[in-house]
């Protein structure tokens, strides 16, 4: 998979479309150069971006704590942030 990213001093960030209360959860492709993910929690309180971390920590290898989500919070589209890597 071709995902588009922007490289930062400590890493890299990629724009995400989250697809919450799926039946599965994992990535399903890229989309309108954004990564689209499949979350099984809803979007209610703090449960599908918590999964969105998860999700995107096990498949990049890296800890949670190195995965942040810097820009839409409450969106459906956001801008997350992976530390320690360079390059997908």
């Amino acid at each position: 998979m071709n995902i588009p990213f922007k490289r930062t001093k400590d890493g890299i960030t990629i724009e995400v479309k989250v697809e919450p209360r799926s039946s599965k959860k994992g990535l399903s492709g890229v989309m309108d150069n954004m990564l689209k993910v499949k979350l099984t929690a809803p979007p209610v309180g703090n449960a599908a971006n918590e999964q969105l971390i998860e999700v995107i920590s096990d498949e990049f290898n890296v800890k949670k704590a190195d995965v942040r989500i810097i820009r839409g919070l409450t969106s459906k589209k956001k801008v997350l942030e992976i530390k320690g890597i360079n390059s997908i």
